[in-house]
């Protein structure tokens, strides 16, 4: 028995599309049921960005500082950001130290935001145009940010194109097209679409999650 040594399977845009509408007990027949379920693909990949962390759409990316200048823009295509640490090279000694996340309440709050310094707080403020604030304000213009950041993924423009995804995600993404049109089309088989997306969901999920080691050490006070 041969296999096929190949694991270049990569449905299109329209495959995924007929692959849905057959899960509904129909046939893309027009182009008006292709533009449709273009835009409920659009729609969808909206709805993957708030259930969460997808590991794919993860970038590390730099924003150097310039001295006193406390706030940054970014692409519009940044959803959120993970982490940050200020990196700082000294005599070809390079060190990322870890700043931490303020909400906007406490952003405001801070008297004095003009205090020059090593940045040791950021809060992201989630415009259309996303900007990261920092603080203390930047005492130099050496220091670079480093920062994990969620973006958004591509969207389902040309039915040639392949989606911005992991193969392990394919079937989620069709059990979540089909749900979707089925919304407009076969309301029949709505409930039934729903439940096997959202187990295809759950379990490409707990796929892509991180995997590193996570320790609990309790600490008991002695009397």
């Amino acid at each position: 028995m041969t296999t096929s040594s190949s694991t270049d399977f990569e449905p299109n845009v329209a495959e995924f599309i007929e692959e849905a509408f057959e899960r509904c007990g129909l046939e893309l027949r027009t182009g008006y049921d292709l533009k449709t379920a273009k835009r409920s693909i659009n729609i969808m990949l909206a709805e993957w960005a708030n259930r969460g962390l997808n590991q794919w759409t993860i970038e590390q990316t730099t924003q150097a500082l310039t001295e006193g200048t406390s706030e940054y823009s970014l692409n519009s295509n940044v959803i959120d950001i993970l982490d940050m640490v200020v990196r700082r090279t000294v005599n070809s000694t390079q060190t990322d130290i870890s700043i931490d996340r303020l909400s906007r309440s406490q952003y405001i709050n801070i008297p004095n935001k003009n205090t020059k310094a090593r940045p040791s707080q950021f809060f992201f403020d989630k415009l259309n145009a996303p900007v990261i604030k920092i603080w203390p304000s930047p005492e130099n213009s050496t220091d670079v940010l480093v920062f994990n950041k969620i973006v958004r993924m591509d969207d389902a423009d040309k039915a040639t194109n392949t989606m911005d995804m992991p193969f392990r995600f394919y079937p989620c993404f069709a059990a979540g097209l089909a749900y979707y049109l089925s919304l407009k089309k076969a309301p029949q088989f709505t409930q039934q679409l729903k439940a096997i997306y959202e187990e295809e969901f759950r379990r490409a999920s707990d796929q892509d999650e991180d995997r590193a080691s996570f320790r609990i050490r309790p600490f008991i006070a002695g009397s």
